[in-house]
């Protein structure tokens, strides 16, 4: 069982780099996930549809084998869906909730033990997705998203390591890099985005897609007891093995524009 395959090339991934590199785009944590060649893609079908639940999640397993090889700052796995481009701000709430859900499930079924560092609870100020035993935070977007830091021109999610966060905590890094986002975010969109709190604080999921959410709404996002699969003993003697692991020769070198912070 090999890595699976990155989308790089893509011209939907091209068009995710270019956001990235305008001079304006507010994360800097994207900037330099991009700028080490540390970003991962996988080109799907349809968000509405779950056709590629079961490659993004293989794929969320490889990323999180191969962080814990090299725990390297700033890497993130970007899904980006050819379809459907239309979708209301609550239309693509609603299908990225889906397939939240649909990995989530996946991740269940293949006997995976939540990250136990995150709450399962989306109404827990410690709630984080967790795949593969690591816990994650999802940026949405879209071409209807009203904030401007997250319109992009397909749908896409981009999952980030929880760990990668604690991480910048622990080193003092994280609130320096915090508030230079949302300065940068400030001068680009005119305004903070009004859903941004610290992990603890409140949950992070009316984060996740982008949209202003009402006080009263409710995360549809259950951590399921799914029946473990027959095959997941299989992939789980896969993964002791050395499934997914790096192999130097096959990593992707960044471009020199991916080069330049």
């Amino acid at each position: 069982m090999g890595f699976p395959r990155d989308d790089a090339g893509h011209p939907l991934a091209e068009r995710f780099r270019d956001l990235i590199q305008n001079p304006s785009f507010p994360c800097v944590g994207a900037k330099a996930a991009l700028a080490r060649g540390q970003i991962r893609f996988v080109i799907g079908r349809d968000i509405a549809a779950a056709d590629d639940d079961a490659r993004m999640h293989a794929a969320l397993m490889a990323f999180v084998c191969r962080y814990r090889a090299r725990p390297e700052l700033f890497q993130s796995l970007v899904v980006i869906f050819d379809r459907p481009g239309g979708l209301s701000e609550e239309g693509f709430e609603a299908r990225m909730w889906d397939r939240l859900q649909a990995l989530s499930d996946q991740d269940s079924r293949l006997g995976h033990a939540y990250d136990a560092r995150v709450a399962p609870d989306p109404q827990d100020a410690h709630f984080s997705l967790s795949f593969a035993g690591e816990a994650f935070f999802v940026v949405g977007l879209h071409p209807g998203a009203s904030r401007k830091a997250r319109l992009f021109a397909a749908p896409a999610l981009v999952f980030n390591l929880h760990d990668q966060f604690e991480r910048l905590r622990a080193e003092g890094r994280y609130e320096r890099m915090r508030e230079t986002i949302q300065a940068r975010d400030v001068s680009w969109a005119g305004s903070v985005n009004p859903m941004l709190t610290r992990h603890g604080e409140r949950s992070e999921a009316p984060q996740y897609s982008g949209r202003q959410v009402p006080d009263d709404w409710a995360c549809p996002f259950q951590r399921r007891a799914v029946e473990l699969r027959r095959e997941a003993g299989p992939i789980a003697a896969d993964l002791r093995g050395g499934a997914f692991r790096v192999h130097p020769a096959t990593e992707r070198s960044p471009s020199a524009a991916e080069r330049t912070p």
